[in-house]
């Protein structure tokens, strides 16, 4: 079982933190009032609003050396709600990936609701599958892990790459939700 550090106490945070202790890992939740308090677990999971991860990096470089980090951050421009905010060939978790080069950067959860990691299920029809990108092997098998662990279906999607695929298949997601057109205890499921 692994040790989980969920910075983020919002709907997110909550959902994949009972994601974590479901499958019996040990779990800390971290929110804005914790920022004097260390980061001890061996999978982190960046659960707060694209906005706010620069801040978070830079604050916990040291912290978040030799970790798993998994960004679950969708960076859609919120103001017009027409677009992402990275350049079209990049992605948040690229960017991140990029600031803490001695962590294992991950891209997972991105393309869920937390309705659907709660719940087990997207619109009651299918078991929710969490989609995975990165370059390390490892840190993958352990998100992997983490997911399955819960009941839920896990695909690995790629290397690190695929983050800006799965970061534009959230921004439509949720801006399908946003539009009420899909609901928010639904969106797109993955068979096999």
């Amino acid at each position: 079982m692994a040790h989980v550090s969920i910075i983020g106490s919002g709907n997110m945070g909550q959902a994949v933190s009972g994601l974590a202790a479901k499958g019996g890992n040990s779990v800390e939740l971290f929110n804005s009032s914790d920022a004097d308090k260390q980061v001890t677990g061996d999978i982190v999971v960046l659960a707060v609003p694209y906005a706010a991860v620069a801040g978070i990096v830079e604050a916990r470089r040291e912290q978040l050396a030799g970790k798993v980090v998994v960004d679950l951050t969708n960076p859609i421009n919120f103001e017009t709600f027409d677009g992402l905010v990275v350049p079209a060939d990049g992605s948040a978790a690229a960017e991140i990936a990029a600031a803490l080069p001695q962590s294992h950067v991950v891209k997972a959860f991105n393309t869920n609701f937390g309705g659907t990691l709660v719940s087990g299920s997207v619109g009651g029809v299918a078991t929710t599958t969490v989609l995975i990108a990165g370059d390390d092997a490892n840190a993958k098998s352990a998100v992997s892990a983490l997911v399955q662990g819960a009941g839920l279906n896990a695909v690995d999607a790629g290397g690190l790459k695929r983050a800006r695929e799965l970061e534009a298949l959230g921004f439509l997601q949720v801006s399908l939700a946003a539009a009420e057109k899909i609901t928010w205890t639904g969106g797109f499921a993955v068979t096999n």
